[in-house]
């Protein structure tokens, strides 16, 4: 049984890398991006709860995965076997691996910039390049957030987890 978290700032390949492991070796997918957020405007996080109860329900389905995205917090409840925690069966939901894509900043912004349309999280093409100049604007913020979503996070995360692990600073 495969069960792969990836992670990275926006633009890392994240989405690219997913689909290819889900492909060549059966995995079922999940893009965090479809279950982290509210349906509104501007869109709001759902709460940790609610996010968690989602991914314990995708993993409760599938022996065999690949979870992406962005979200530290999210992730750290697919790395961490501890007490009391959200997730009902932690020995079948907990990852044994992942990949941190630590990219260039200035890769991801080309990413960015050559991104096919994403139509579960834009209503049309249109939509999304519109979006782009905000995008860039948090790829390029990466390295000096300190939130869940930032570079910070993401090496805690990695620093952390004890099983295999694969960093990776240049694209393919």
């Amino acid at each position: 049984m495969q069960k792969i978290i990836i992670f990275g700032n926006s633009g890392s390949g994240k989405s690219t890398l997913a689909n290819k492991l889900a492909i060549d070796k059966g995995l079922a997918h999940l893009d965090l991006d479809t279950l982290a957020w509210l349906a509104t405007s501007p869109p709001k996080r759902k709460s940790l709860l609610d996010s968690t109860l989602e991914i314990d329900a995708f993993t409760q389905q599938h022996e065999s995965w690949v979870i992406e995205g962005c979200y530290s917090d999210l992730l750290e409840q697919l790395t961490i076997n501890r007490e009391g925690g959200l997730l009902k069966d932690k020995k079948k939901a907990l990852a044994n691996e992942i990949i941190f894509l630590d990219l260039p900043i200035e890769t991801c912004i080309i990413h960015a910039k050559n991104r096919p349309w994403e139509p579960h999280k834009y209503p049309s093409k249109q939509d999304q390049d519109n979006n782009l100049p905000m995008l860039i604007d948090w790829i390029k913020a990466y390295e000096t957030r300190t939130d869940t979503f930032s570079k910070l996070a993401h090496q805690k995360l990695y620093n952390r987890f004890m099983g295999k692990k694969t960093i990776i600073h240049k694209p393919d």
